[in-house]
């Protein structure tokens, strides 16, 4: 192990000063380092100007895709040169958040930026915020139509909406006949021919409302019949007739009908393995505050009903408590991960029992336990398990320096970076080939200790 190896945790650390960050962007050859920069909530000023302004486009790329980074910071890319424009338009796309918006003057200039892609690419980022994509509605540009139709189709006015179901580009009447063909049947079938649709074949069959003689049409195509079946709108008679269908899929939709009763369903034969990925039903999520029709499929003996109910935010409280204990593994992922009373217990479960790779971000939610993991987990065999003591707050100087003394380096690396542990541990933790990185994140490390560790590891003053 060298001191190399555990400068990357000082890029984290909260409080390494200046000083020390500045020397760190002498590494932009190291990725690892210039993204936990660019990952700090806060910069110093004068390491936010060197940032902005460093001579190599990668560090300047990743300031302009970090959904930490302060977005006044990453809109003063647009000062820079011409080149990082797009850097800033396409922005952050974090897993599971929308980053914070650009200040409005930066849209101002990327909206009215001379390349037609750079306004493009502005439109479609996931963090644009619908005050600025409402104008876009009535834009020469048919592309920035087309988002406004995707983005803020609800908070347009009604005159705004019907210009753009009859706007002269096909691509704009396409897209807004997408925003309302679950209500409009007469939408949904010029969805149906229209060649600009072709793409969203699969979703118009699923969502667009379906008067019978085009629901008829498309069922002897037979094509995509799962997905025709799963609609709602198709008629109940016509579905019926395909519950003996060949394909299991078939079979599977047509089981999860609305107005089937559970005797009807379970005539079916449809299988469900707990591993397979379903969208959520559709009428169930219309009736996602209906606490009736979520009642009736969270005690369905049907999987699929249980899993769409559990995702729904008007899910009653017993029916929280009752898919907890689902024996269907997804029921409960989906409700640990989507409903925001899903129950600490289960959090905690799933996170060390669940063998899906989303069981690892549960740790994150909002309701996972804190409070009293230090006395249940210690010394549990698990070291995944030991390592959750550390979350609890009355967790003692003592018990952290106890665990950073642990077989399991995963348990080591949680506790090498609490500010609870003893200084001269945490100094001995910096030698640790597998946790220094850690330790040279923890706050208390002094700042002393962080200069020396860089001048160890050769990095440049």
């Amino acid at each position: 192990m060298t001191a190399r190896d555990a400068v990357p945790g000082l890029a984290a650390n909260t409080a390494a000063p200046a000083a020390v960050l500045l020397r760190l962007l002498k590494l932009e050859d190291d990725w690892t380092v210039v993204t936990r920069l660019t990952y700090r909530t806060s910069l110093p000023d004068e390491v936010a100007e060197a940032m902005v302004t460093h001579p190599d486009r990668r560090v300047r790329s990743a300031l302009a895709e970090s959904a930490h980074a302060d977005p006044e910071l990453r809109a003063r890319l647009l000062d820079g040169p011409a080149s990082d424009a797009i850097l800033v338009a396409c922005g952050p796309n974090p897993y599971g958040m929308t980053a914070p918006p650009l200040p409005d003057h930066a849209y101002e200039r990327l909206l009215t930026h001379e390349r037609a892609h750079i306004r493009h690419e502005t439109a479609d980022a996931p963090s644009t915020p619908a005050h600025v994509l409402l104008p876009l509605a009535t834009h020469e540009d048919p592309r920035l139509r087309v988002a406004a139709c995707r983005r803020v189709w609800d908070a347009l006015t009604r005159e705004v909406r019907e210009a753009l179901l009859d706007d002269e580009d096909p691509q704009v009447r396409t897209y807004a006949a997408l925003q309302v063909m679950e209500h409009d049947a007469q939408r949904t079938a010029w969805l149906v021919e229209a060649s600009t649709a072709n793409l969203w074949r699969m979703e118009i069959l699923a969502y667009g409302k379906l008067e019978r003689p085009l629901a008829e049409r498309l069922l002897a195509e037979g094509r995509h019949l799962d997905r025709l079946v799963s609609n709602p709108s198709f008629p109940a008679d016509l579905a019926a007739g395909l519950a003996g269908h060949e394909d299991p899929a078939v079979r599977l939709a047509v089981s999860a009908r609305p107005e089937l009763s559970e005797e009807e369903r379970a005539a079916i034969d449809w299988k469900l393995a707990p591993e397979d990925r379903l969208e959520t039903l559709l009428w169930v999520w219309r009736a996602r505050e209906d606490a009736d029709v979520l009642r009736r499929c969270a005690r369905s003996a049907h999987a699929w009903l249980r899993r769409s109910a559990a995702v729904c935010p008007g899910l009653p409280d017993d029916c929280v408590e009752l898919l907890a204990d689902d024996e269907d593994f997804a029921v409960r992922l989906l409700l640990a991960e989507r409903h925001p009373k899903a129950p600490p217990e289960l959090l905690l479960d799933l996170y060390l029992h669940g063998t899906h790779r989303a069981v690892s971000m549960l740790v994150y939610r909002p309701g996972f336990p804190s409070a009293g993991l230090a006395a249940r987990c210690a010394d549990a065999a698990d070291p995944r398990e030991r390592a959750l003591a550390l979350r609890d707050p009355a967790a003692t100087g003592e018990l952290v320096e106890r665990l950073s003394r642990d077989d399991d380096a995963r348990v080591r690396f949680a506790a090498a970076c609490d500010p609870r542990l003893p200084l001269p541990r945490l100094l001995e933790l910096l030698d640790d080939p597998h946790v220094s990185s850690s330790a040279a994140a923890n706050p208390t490390l002094p700042v002393a200790e962080m200069t020396a560790l860089l001048d160890r590891a050769s990095v440049p003053r």
